[in-house]
């Protein structure tokens, strides 16, 4: 039985968090850290979990856990790890996007691999520190990662995704109010979003002579939780060679699966799935992929790469069921 810590414990991420753990068969949850919520019971935020788990948030550390997992804002990260020691034995999950590049990987000795499975599975279970990828990131990476690995993608890619409420996160502002977000939507930080970065960096790590620009806009929906992304690029081969190259890569991948069917966002809420479609007009490959943000696009991620640094089963504690009605 591992022992976890949790930083960050009153965010959506560290919800989703504990809500796995506390089913994990080889996993005891050893602390949540809130240091706005230290002394309150976990249930007291998280309300659902009333009656399933009765400890209280508290504003110091056990530095001796077996795995850390960082629920903080971007930039926080790095703060925390500087203002906390933790044992040399101590594994950490950074859910932030503070390690994922590869100028930001390497801190205070630590070498923070990228925890996208289906990208580099052996690396990941070989790690102490990860940095797990970007809810967007995920969901385009994984639509464009077996073209990339078979040096396949030859021009531009226009990406259009649209994520729900839940991927603000759990501060206010002027766009996260119900008032403003239910019956709208509206396009965010066009051209320049945070997760390109990564995005660019996976693509040409299988695909180095990648010269051309990946374009993404991205979308506020009037949901709660999920990704749903379009992509589209160049492929001069047909439909039927395309389903077979992402099939091909997907073959092993524990969550990720290729359907000869059109998505829709249902499908992968509260689950840790990705769902890919493939769609072919003219020279234009579509790709749709989507994924539920809080899960495979974060903390379901991050259990993933916790059992793989562990050496448990990969789908260890992550068996959940969308709710489709």
């Amino acid at each position: 039985m591992i022992q976890v810590g949790i930083i960050g414990g009153a965010g959506y991420t560290a919800g989703e968090l504990v809500r796995l753990l506390i089913n994990h068969k080889k996993v005891q949850i050893n602390f949540v850290f809130s240091t706005s919520n230290a002394g309150n019971k976990i249930s007291d935020i998280h309300q659902d979990l009333e009656g399933s788990l009765d400890i209280q948030f508290t504003d110091t550390v056990n530095p001796n856990v077996d795995v850390l997992f960082l629920c903080l804002g971007h930039g926080n990260s790095v703060k925390f790890l500087e203002n906390n020691n933790f044992s040399e034995h101590t594994k950490i999950i950074d859910l932030g996007n503070d390690f994922r590049l590869e100028s930001d990987k390497i801190f205070d000795k630590k070498t923070f691999v990228y925890g996208l499975p289906e990208l580099q599975k052996a690396a990941i279970t070989q790690a102490k520190h990860i940095a797990n990828p970007g809810c967007f990131a995920t969901a385009i990476q994984l639509g464009l990662l077996p073209l990339a690995a078979n040096g396949l993608l030859k021009n531009d890619v226009h990406i259009n995704a649209v994520t729900g409420a839940t991927g603000a996160g759990t501060s206010l502002s002027k766009t996260t109010h119900f008032t403003w977000r239910d019956n709208n939507f509206s396009y965010y930080k066009p051209f320049t979003h945070q997760h390109l970065g990564e995005i660019n960096q996976s693509v040409k790590q299988l695909q180095n002579n990648f010269s051309s620009e990946i374009i993404f806009m991205p979308n506020r929906g009037d949901f709660s939780r999920g990704i749903f992304a379009t992509l589209y690029t160049y492929f001069d081969g047909s439909l039927e060679e395309a389903k077979s190259i992402y099939k091909r890569y997907y073959k092993d991948a524990a969550y990720t699966f290729v359907s000869d069917n059109q998505l829709h966002l249902k499908q992968v809420v509260n689950t840790n799935k990705c769902l890919i479609h493939l769609h072919k007009h003219n020279n234009k490959l579509l790709i749709t992929s989507c994924i539920d943000n809080l899960l495979k696009g974060a903390s379901g991620q991050a259990i993933q790469n916790m059992n793989l640094m562990f050496g448990f089963e990969e789908t260890e504690g992550i068996q959940l069921k969308a709710n489709f009605f």
